[in-house]
């Protein structure tokens, strides 16, 4: 068959420079800089310098192969609020995610993360992280120091402890998934977070509270729990 005028057009276009593969369409009208699902291992510069003069909000680098975060994420830092590094393959965080400050959004499940840096509580604007399916053996210190947090979805891992005493003074965490991990016991002081709307808990290996507290929803176990603390 003779290659159809269609064919040719498709082949121009993937023989254009690299920039043409940064979405500039995402980064001027939607303030995203978007660079996912290119199972590829390294950001290219070309993406930093498309941003150019613009306003970026947010980041998608997900569904890539990156063991690290890529340096020049720094130089968006005055303006990122919303970063999703999810699939990856990340074993740490570089302290230049660190440096953003008005990141308010971060989403990094489905790494190989087991901590997180202490430079962490510099993010003093961060409101929800999530680090669903990861390697985390205990819930990461640095989290108990931002304040702001409030929702830590930390379900899927081998999460086997946490500080019910430190966590009482997350005074803005409403939502905490602690699902499907080892949980072996739950610290019945956990009951005097009072502030926590959604608590889940399903699929951990502990005996108390049982099935039928759980299913009654988050209130109901706060309660059991305040009712076990020895006084």
């Amino acid at each position: 068959d003779e290659p159809s005028p269609s064919d040719s057009v498709t082949e121009t276009a993937m023989t254009l420079p690299s920039e043409s593969r940064v979405n500039m369409h995402a980064i001027i009208t939607l303030k995203i800089l978007d660079y996912s699902d290119k199972q590829t291992a390294l950001i290219p510069d070309e993406v930093f310098d498309a941003v150019k003069s613009n306003i970026i909000t947010s980041i998608n680098f997900s569904k890539n192969q990156l063991c690290e975060i890529p340096k020049r994420i720094a130089e968006l830092k005055e303006m990122v609020s919303d970063v999703n590094l999810s699939f990856n393959k990340l074993s740490f965080i570089s302290l230049e995610l660190c440096m953003l400050q008005k990141l308010t959004f971060l989403d990094l499940r489905n790494n190989f993360l087991n901590s997180l840096p202490e430079e962490m509580e510099s993010l003093i604007r961060l409101q929800m992280i999530n680090l669903s399916f990861n390697r985390f053996k205990m819930l990461p210190e640095v989290l108990y120091r931002i304040p702001t947090l409030e929702t830590i979805l930390i379900s899927n891992n081998q999460v086997g402890s946490l500080d019910p005493l430190k966590m009482k003074t997350m005074e803005n965490l409403t939502t905490l998934d602690l699902q499907n991990n080892d949980l072996l016991q739950i610290p019945p002081e956990l009951g005097n977070c009072v502030n926590l709307r959604t608590l889940l808990l399903d699929g951990n290996p502990f005996r108390v509270p049982r099935a039928a507290i759980l299913v009654k929803g988050t209130a109901a176990i706060l309660e059991y729990l305040r009712d076990r603390i020895p006084t």
